[in-house]
């Protein structure tokens, strides 16, 4: 295992790092203490050729002049939340309504988690490097109750396993969903659509939502619809049972199959280069985003490679799209003395 550490720039007088992470197997990690960004994921495929597996961008001053999320942490609650409200215990909180076409809450705001300067420790052990990004979120931070302690792990093991795990408490109640927002390609950032990559979800149902993307409360089976993704398919077939052929779904994750502590959330594989990644959560549930909205905006990645849609596709373990406001999802409010911790394993390979 190596770890390097090189300056990457400053903001808001604060220095911004960049630190590298590789292994024996030639998998190279690259992450930001800004917005605790995964910049870069090189994997070997089936012949040992090197890509870079996940969208982004080589420059601090690009991740700054904006993009939709590449590689960053989304919080202090990832997902959206109905007009930005939500109650805890009779008391009424509104929160910036910062996503344009829905008028929702989206990933804590417009100055979420993703936009500030990250401290953090490195921990080195023999067959893996960790790094332990940590920051308080001050109370009333993006309307958010509390003052937040987190700490974001991002490590990488001598297996070619990427580990993000989240770790957060709080002295007043609050709500918590913390989640990494990577858009992956498995044939390269560069390669184009990936409607050719395979997928399967360990999920039996999904949480319906309305045109606002907020779930309607109901919970429905994949069974006989075009978002069953139960046993493995090409992507671009499930697309072309969906209006422009754009995933933006929340599956509950059903459990059955087990990893230790974790469960099975998802496998994708792309057949061109060989490589697959294998997703092991605690999080009970997964968003499935095939990056359709990419050609909103102009996005120009490394190397001046244009983003278009279907560029990348985000797989994001998580609590429930407005839970604070569904009392049957899963809870997502931390109260004082307790711990939110989760923990996600990408883990890649090739077949």
């Amino acid at each position: 295992m190596k770890v390097e550490v090189e300056t990457y720039g400053e903001v808001d007088g604060k220095a911004v790092d960049l630190i590298t992470l590789s292994n024996d197997n030639g998998m190279v990690v690259r992450v930001t203490n800004y917005g605790c960004i995964v910049t870069s994921i090189e994997v070997p495929d089936r012949d040992g050729a090197l890509a870079d597996v996940v969208l982004g961008y080589e420059s601090l001053d690009k991740y700054l002049a904006g993009h939709p999320f590449f590689g960053a942490i989304a919080g202090r609650f990832a997902n959206r939340i109905e007009d930005g409200r939500f109650s805890i215990d009779c008391r009424r909180y509104q929160l910036e309504t910062n996503e344009p076409p829905t008028v929702q809450h989206l990933h804590g705001g417009s100055k979420g988690f993703d936009k500030y300067v990250w401290g953090y420790d490195l921990e080195e052990t023999s067959d893996a490097v960790m790094i332990h990004l940590h920051r308080v979120s001050p109370d009333g931070e993006s309307g958010y109750p509390g003052n937040l302690l987190v700490t974001h792990t991002i490590g990488l093991t001598e297996s070619n396993a990427l580990h993000y795990d989240f770790r957060a408490v709080s002295d007043k109640p609050t709500i918590v969903n913390l989640v990494n927002h990577s858009y992956y390609n498995l044939a390269g950032h560069d390669s184009g659509s990936v409607a050719d990559h395979q997928l399967t979800l360990f999920a039996d149902f999904y949480t319906p939502v309305a045109e606002t993307m907020i779930p309607t409360g109901e919970v429905r089976a994949v069974a006989g619809t075009g978002l069953d993704f139960r046993e493995p398919v090409r992507i671009g077939d499930r697309m072309e049972g969906i209006e422009g052929g754009g995933f933006d779904f929340n599956y509950i994750l059903h459990g059955k199959q087990k990893h230790g502590d974790y469960r099975m959330a998802a496998d994708l594989y792309d057949p061109s280069s060989g490589r697959f990644m294998k997703v092991m959560t605690t999080q009970p549930a997964i968003q499935f985003y095939n990056g359709f909205k990419l050609s909103n905006k102009p996005w120009f990645g490394r190397n001046g490679c244009k983003y278009e849609a279907f560029g990348g596709l985000c797989l994001e373990t998580q609590g429930y799209p407005d839970a604070p406001n569904k009392p049957h999802f899963p809870s997502a409010v931390l109260r004082p003395g307790d711990v939110y911790q989760h923990r996600t394993i990408h883990q890649f390979g090739t077949r």
